[in-house]
Formats: structure tokens, C-alpha cells, sequence
């Protein structure tokens, strides 16, 4: 059974959300082992400089570094990352399994996003949208949608 790694800045700290994805990790337990790591996010001042961003994304960076397992496909979530549909994203995980990685790492950064070495570590990066989207949120459509990949992998009629 593959690994699904989700690595995060921050942490759920809302109970609707906490409950949300919950909800989804038990209904990927059919389908992976999936493991979520909240990582802090770098504590900048109310109106932060350029210079100061990127040092926290570099602190950031670090950490989430520390946490991506050696051998894992490593997808980061970022807006200039390509878009994709359900089942293009079912085949992007398929691809991932069949590689003999056994583990997938998705990384969701803080609120500044990601530094670019991680998106340079990445093995591919995605989007959901052009849009922007609220941390606790998006870990939740994150965890839909692999539930759904997965669904459509397995024959299943969920995604439609």
C-alpha cells in the first residue's frame, strides 16, 4: 500500500476543518497509508518586508526539507503549478505508484507560500486554481482529491 505524506506550514485549529479532514483520511485508509505533518510557520510582524518573507520561507523550507521522506515523489502545491483534472490527477498519483517510490510527499505552504528551493525539490507542482484559497480549507480539498484520484484509480463511481 502507498504512503501519502501531506506536509504542512501551520496547523488546523478550527473543529469543522479538524473534523473535515478526518472524515477524508479515514476514507483513504482503503486506499494508503496517509500521514499529515504540521510544520510552524516562520513568525514575521504584521507588515513584513520582501527580505523578511523570504528568510521565513527559507526557515520554512528548511524544516519541510527535514520532513519530505528520501524516496518520495514530491508534489508541491503552488499557484504557477500546472492545473489539472480529476482524473489527470488520478493518473499523476497512478504514475507516482507505479515508479516504485512508495511514497508521494505533498507539501502546502503558509500563507507567503513556498520557497523556491521546495519548489525546485519538487517532482511536480500543482495548482488547484488560480485562485487563492484559506490554509484550512485547502488541506481538505487536498484530501478530497486524493480520495477522489484514488476512487477513479479503483473503478469507482465517486467522482462522477
Amino acid at each position: 500500500m502507498i504512503k501519502v505524506n501531506i506536509i504542512c506550514v501551520g496547523r488546523l485549529k478550527d473543529a469543522f476543518f479538524e473534523e473535515a479532514a478526518k472524515e477524508y483520511i479515514k476514507m483513504l485508509g482503503s486506499f494508503c497509508q496517509i500521514k499529515i505533518t504540521e510544520i510552524n510557520a516562520a513568525n514575521l510582524p504584521q507588515e513584513p518586508s520582501r527580505a523578511e518573507i523570504e528568510k521565513a520561507l527559507m526557515a520554512e523550507a528548511k524544516e519541510i526539507l527535514r520532513k519530505i521522506p528520501e524516496r518520495s515523489k514530491t508534489i508541491a502545491l503552488c499557484i504557477e503549478g500546472k492545473q489539472l483534472s480529476s482524473e489527470e490527477f488520478a493518473d499523476l498519483l497512478e504514475g507516482c505508484k507505479s515508479s516504485g517510490a512508495g511514497e508521494i510527499s505533498f507539501i502546502i505552504g503558509g500563507s507567503y507560500g513556498l520557497a523556491d528551493d521546495i519548489k525546485k525539490r519538487a517532482d511536480f507542482r500543482l495548482s488547484f486554481s488560480k485562485m487563492t484559497f484559506p490554509h484550512r480549507l485547502f488541506r481538505v480539498m487536498l484530501l478530497e482529491q486524493i480520495y477522489r484520484a484514488f476512487s477513479i484509480s479503483a473503478g469507482g463511481k465517486y467522482h462522477k
